[in-house]
């Protein structure tokens, strides 16, 4: 007898899979406390999916332990709105941007911002192509003025996307993509060299087959107007002191240097991204329709105008026996069934634009994926970058689409197929690799294409939230670290383990203190002579992962995947400007869809580890001391902190708010004097400005993150201080989470970073 959901559902979540549903999911009241358990958040999704079903009783129990044992996730939307009033269950939607204010297709750039608003209310994702809009200079003939090109209009999105973040109930995402022909594809490639710029959106490159010839080649990069069609060649732009366009210099700019430039934008930075638009159509579904210029904002889905993504996962832990063996079977019947509530979602959801509607249900696509990849290596014993991991994925994968597309064809049989089915690639009688075997046998079969009820069926997502809901690592991604601290209430910092490296390491008798705080201080346990060679193989972290057999992993899962896969190639800090060249010419090479890399260091902010020193006598406070003042925006006022030092480094901390009150004064003046005086015996600035970080009022934005209050700005402050006078000085890095303080992770196609907390920038 098995057992009752509810019982299945207690047992099956972790404590942190707990809270970040309490944080993010369970339903409250007008007070803001949670009145939902999260056993009944998974029957309230279950009951809400199964009721488009014509027996919606049962499948609501069989629904319902498909959720409550975590063996399968959907996206974030469906459990936060499943039967509440939004009933938008949808991740991802891609709008399109046409060359005018307002459109008759309601796709105008202004239409466009108020329909990305409506979807980021509910908790939604947006993806756009800028490359309809002409560019910088043009020729506007209703106003007889100059256009100020896509740039200055994708600044305006992202200020919506911001004041939706403020109000919303999650944060909205985007992703930016203009065509590499573009002619402000130079303005574009370097728009985030400020990183407080375009602190919302993703950016992509949409490469052509055309550019890549004219790379290998070294051609010249010819461009093409998209207002007028007009081809010719890249030039770099000449501005005046206030940033107006003037002219253009003389000297072309081959497809190489162009590359060499996305690349090493890459480097700096991690983006933009590269998304291979040809590729992609390559194996569009429905090519009468269109062709697929943008993705959602982590690259994964490729979508029509007006489509959405409707996506989740199975937990790929949840079908390893004890004896670490996979449960095909019990696997199969999993996808099947997840299939079919997947489709069933389509039909249930409350849909923000007709002219979504009809695409979607036009077509029925679902994206089924996979997640808690790292984690079924740990416990099978294989490693990560590995000829076998690869065998392994690719064995997964296949099996996933053979039956996921078996289970759309029965679908197709009981309802009938996608109504884009007539004149889509199934209709083509032509073969292509896009097309599952099973598809094939059923065509042979009948002596007619096989009905499909769902244009696309697969697609590896991110899954950071969801992942930590089901207790496992994220979507095909190698784990970020072994160990890791988490600042939580009270100024404690908790150590966090892998459970299954935890399990070894008692067994195995590594599981010292000292040990475990050395893995959270390096992310790896590569480097540590207690533990055996044998595990050191098995527990791989994402920097032990050489860059291409990151490309490898992506490559191996997108053979079998219809839409896309969410990866990012994470590199160490040395890496070169050559060695990311070598993975965007080796993910050309090996199939994949798009490419997103970010290397460690990279991004501004990013802490650095270091080991606290014991505290000396107490130093005098030199009669000159040299500093440095920090502006840091807070909901009280402007904050200028300074920061004196002396021979030893950190000193004195000063800080002063314009036009506050003096009771905010004392309490500013109070701080600085406690942090003086633990800096003058010797208290490591990094760890006084940890605790200080996170601290709570009223946030606001700043230079692509939230000052969240007075001792925040304090904290950060200082943490600029340090990497100021580090060697990582005028670099970008990476940055805290700033819910829980725990180091965030780039991965999963986010470029702006993702904690295990839940919290996500994507």
């Amino acid at each position: 007898m098995t057992r009752p959901a509810r019982a299945e559902a207690a047992a099956a979540l972790t404590e942190n899979g707990r809270i970040v549903l309490e944080k993010r999911y369970l339903v409250r009241d007008a007070d803001g406390c949670v009145v939902e358990a999260p056993e009944d958040l998974f029957r309230r999704v279950a009951r809400t999916v199964a009721s488009v079903e014509p027996d919606a009783p049962a499948w609501e129990e069989r629904f319902l332990r498909l959720l409550a044992s975590l063996e399968f996730v959907p996206n974030s939307p469906c459990l936060m709105n499943a039967g509440r009033r939004l009933g938008q269950l949808f991740a991802c939607f891609v709008l399109p941007v046409s060359d005018a204010i307002t459109g008759g297709g309601d796709d105008g750039i202004f239409d466009t911002i108020r329909s990305t608003a409506v979807i980021h209310q509910s908790g939604g994702g947006t993806g756009f192509d800028f490359s309809r809009l002409r560019p910088e200079g043009s020729l506007v003939g209703s106003t007889l003025g100059r256009s100020s090109g896509p740039l200055s209009f994708m600044r305006v999105f992202n200020a919506a996307t911001n004041a939706i973040h403020q109000g919303g109930f999650r944060r909205g995402a985007n992703m930016g993509i203009l065509r590499v022909d573009h002619p402000d594809i130079l303005d574009f490639v370097r728009l985030k060299s400020d990183l407080a710029e375009m602190t919302n959106f993703n950016l992509s490159v949409g490469v052509t087959d055309e550019f890549v010839r004219a790379v290998r080649a070294d051609k010249p990069h010819l461009l093409l107007d998209p207002h007028t069609g007009r081809r010719f060649p890249l030039h770099d732009k000449i501005r005046d002191d206030e940033g107006n366009l003037t002219g253009f210099e003389e000297r072309e700019w081959g497809a190489r240097e162009l590359f060499d430039l996305v690349v090493r934008r890459a480097w700096e930075t991690g983006e933009p991204g590269v998304i291979l638009l040809d590729r992609i159509n390559d194996a569009n579904p429905t090519p009468q329709l269109g062709r697929m210029e943008a993705t959602n904002p982590c690259g994964e889905q490729p979508l029509l105008p007006f489509e959405a993504c409707n996506l989740g996962s199975l937990n790929l832990v949840r079908f390893a026996d004890p004896e670490s063996r996979f449960e095909w079977d019990r696997f199969a019947a999993a996808v099947r069934d997840a299939v079919r509530f997947l489709d069933d979602v389509i039909d249930a959801n409350r849909y923000p634009k007709p002219q979504i509607e009809r695409m979607v249900k036009g077509n029925r696509k679902v994206g089924l994926g996979l997640m808690g990849w790292a984690d079924l290596l740990y416990r099978m014993e294989v490693r990560y970058d590995s000829e076998e991991a690869l065998a392994l994925s690719r064995r997964l994968m296949k099996f996933v689409k053979e039956e996921a597309w078996k289970a759309s064809m029965e679908l197709a049989r009981e309802r009938g197929p996608f109504p884009n089915f007539e004149g889509s690639l199934f209709t083509s009688e032509k073969d292509h690799p896009y097309f599952a075997d099973a598809w094939r046998e059923e065509t042979r079969r009948l002596g007619r294409p096989a009905p499909m009820r769902n244009a696309t069926v697969t697609t590896i997502a991110p899954t950071g939230t969801i992942s930590i809901i089901a207790g496992v690592s994220g979507g095909i991604e190698p784990l970020f670290s072994l160990a890791f601290h988490r600042n939580v209430l009270g100024g404690e910092r908790l150590l966090e383990v892998n459970p299954l490296f935890s399990e070894v390491a008692r067994r195995e008798g590594f599981d010292r203190p000292e040990i475990l705080e050395r893995i959270a201080r390096e992310g790896s346990c590569r480097g540590i002579a207690e533990i055996p060679q044998r595990w050191k193989d098995v527990f791989v972290s994402a920097h032990d992962v050489a860059p291409e057999w990151h490309v490898r992993t992506q490559a191996a899962f997108q053979e079998f995947t219809d839409n896309a896969v969410s990866k990012t190639v994470n590199f160490p800090e040395h890496a070169t400007v050559d060695d990311v060249r070598k993975v965007y010419e080796l993910a050309l090479e090996l199939g994949v869809k798009g490419v997103t890399v970010y290397r460690d260091g990279s991004r501004r902010n990013q802490p650095m580890a270091r080991a606290a020193a014991a505290a000396p006598a107490k130093r005098r406070v030199p009669e000159v001391a040299p500093g440095r003042r920090y502006r840091v925006p807070t909901n009280l006022g402007t904050a200028f902190v300074t920061i004196t030092e002396d021979a030893q480094g950190p000193r004195e901390v000063f800080t002063s708010i314009g036009k506050c009150g003096s009771d905010i004064s004392a309490l500013s003046e109070a701080i600085c004097r406690l942090l003086s005086t633990a800096l003058a015996y010797g208290v490591p600035m990094q760890e006084l400005a940890e605790q200080l970080l996170n601290i709570t009022s009223q946030p606001v934005p700043s230079d692509g993150g939230w000052v969240k209050s007075l001792p925040d700005a304090i904290g950060q402050a200082m943490l600029r201080h340090i990497d100021a006078k580090s060697e990582r000085a005028g670099k970008a890095t990476g940055s805290l989470c700033p819910e829980c303080g725990a180091p965030l992770r780039f991965e999963e196609g986010c470029s702006g970073g993702k904690c295990i907390c839940g919290f996500s920038r994507c």
